[in-house]
Formats: C-alpha cells, structure tokens, sequence
C-alpha cells in the first residue's frame, strides 16, 4: 500500500484464487423466481474490474468531494493508467505533490477539475500548476 495525501494506493492481486458464485443470468429487482439459481459460474471481481492488469491500481477514497459521482468516503477506486483521458471522465490527478479525484472538463483554453459536491470548488488548471492525469476511474467498490 503507498499512501499519499487523501489517496491510498495498492496493487490488484490478479493472481489470487478466490473465486465466488456468480448469477451470470442477473439478479431482478423485483419478485424472487423460485426457478433462479445459481448457474455453476464462478469468477473473481479481478475478471470483472481489471482489463489491463500492468496499468490497473486500487485506491481508497478519501473525503466528500465527488458524492455526486457516487464516490463516497471509504470507497475502493479501480483505476486503469492506459486509458486516455478526455472530457467527462472521472480521473485520478496528481497536482502541485497531492493526489485528488475530479471529473475532468475540458474548455477551449483551459482544464478544470470538478469536484461533485456543491461544497467544493472546481480546480482551475494553469501551465504553473505541477499537473499530470495518473489515471481513469473505471469502477466504485463501496459498502452499502
């Protein structure tokens, strides 16, 4: 795990064996059918949320700033380093020695980082700012 500022970082164990039932079929919302059951599918969540495993990082998130987003406090980010950026996508920012994770805009002549949460203000990016886009969120582990 390598901490830094309101991010924490790990490694995905795409290695491990642990591999749960899984109703490949779905799970409905409304009334149970006595007919559904488990298919015999067995997958590892590493199947599901790593498409490129020597780009793919775990975070925990910390903070409020992206609720709008639902990215709560807590929650586990899957973040994909190959993916190109672009405008409307939840990225994972590295900005002037702190980490962040902000939906990126993109203007005519400038980037904002924008926070999902009225509370916060969106973050204007200049050419003095110490910028890079360390990677995309591609999916929110939370605990309901």
């Amino acid at each position: 795990m390598l901490k830094k500022n309101n991010l924490s970082f790990f490694i995905p164990n795409t290695e491990s064996n642990l591999e749960m039932p899984y109703i490949s079929s779905g799970i409905k919302a409304g009334f149970p059918s006595p007919a559904a059951d488990f298919d015999g599918t067995r997958i590892s969540i590493d199947q599901i949320v790593v498409k490129n495993q020597t780009a793919t990082f775990y975070a925990k998130a910390n903070g409020n700033s992206m609720i709008g987003a639902g990215i709560d406090d807590g929650d586990i980010l899957v973040i994909d380093k190959s993916i190109e950026p672009e405008d409307g996508k939840i990225a994972v920012c590295f900005i002037d020695g702190e980490f962040t994770v902000k939906r990126i805009k993109v203007q005519e002549n400038s980037l904002l980082l924008l926070p999902e949460n009225k509370l916060f203000e969106p973050i204007e990016v200049t050419q003095e700012n110490d910028f890079i886009i360390w990677g995309i969120v591609t999916y929110v582990v939370k605990k309901l």
